[in-house]
């Protein structure tokens, strides 16, 4: 087997935020040869667990000659590396606004390691999560059994062996817009359906924790207690006959 680059998917998981953290990411490369990586970290944020995923990566292929491509969720991180890092370095680490740079110390070291790699050398591709992508999906299990303290076993082996089906690749499509933290709007509550039982979370970290690993899955943020009858309507429930868990 040769593929025309190593592919690379990463993915990053917190219990809270800040909370138990971990990572996750699975490399392919163009001999058909797969790696998984993956670590956990006691407290930490969400962003900082994707930024890992990705800075193992490319620690691991920081000495190879390759072209590579890498499959995320996490726009931060994409609009981080491709945009916003490089800003922020000829700034002195400060943003448009003045303010000291979130994670720092992370994005330091991702610049570093790509530019050793090469810049022109890696493509960065949007993959939403949850949506089915082997890659993806393993990544998310690797990284939310290291959040909740597990040792999961790293394969290391032929793609042949792998009992993913990593090499069904998702369709690259344009990254969704960020929104400004202006048009941000506090939550009033989570909801989460998951077979027929809906419960309400007041926080996003109780949602995440009930609905990750969960297939079929709906979870939304609400504004008001009339948002939360829309989400209902929009999942198919009737809001007037459906009791809502608390959590």
């Amino acid at each position: 087997m040769k593929l025309d680059v190593v592919t690379v998917f990463t993915d990053g998981a917190c219990s809270g935020n800040p909370g138990p953290g971990g990572w996750g990411t699975v490399i392919i490369y163009r001999d058909g040869q797969v790696v998984e990586l993956g670590g956990g970290h006691p407290s930490t944020t969400n962003n900082r667990m994707e930024m890992l995923a990705v800075i193992e990566g490319l620690r691991k292929l920081s000495k190879d000659k390759e072209r590579i491509q890498f499959f995320t969720d996490s726009l931060y991180v994409l609009r981080g590396i491709t945009q916003w890092c490089w800003g922020w370095q000829r700034n002195s680490w400060r943003t448009a606004e003045g303010q000291e740079v979130s994670n720092k110390d992370l994005w330091i070291e991702m610049i570093e390691l790509v530019q050793q790699i090469g810049r022109k050398n890696i493509d960065w591709h949007y993959c939403r999560g949850h949506q089915g992508t082997p890659g993806n999906e393993r990544c998310d299990e690797i990284s939310v059994a290291f959040s909740q303290g597990g040792k999961p076993r790293l394969f290391r082996g032929s793609v042949d062996d792998y009992s993913v089906d990593i090499l069904k690749f998702p369709t690259i499509e344009p990254w969704p817009e960020m929104k400004s933290p202006k048009e941000k709007v506090p939550a009033f509550s989570y909801l989460s359906l998951i077979g027929n039982t809906v419960t309400r979370h007041r926080d996003w970290g109780s949602c995440e924790r009930r609905v990750k690993g969960q297939s079929g899955v709906k979870f939304k943020k609400s504004k008001s207690a009339a948002d939360e009858k829309e989400i209902l309507k929009s999942w198919g429930l009737n809001p007037a006959s459906v009791s809502i868990k608390d959590e």
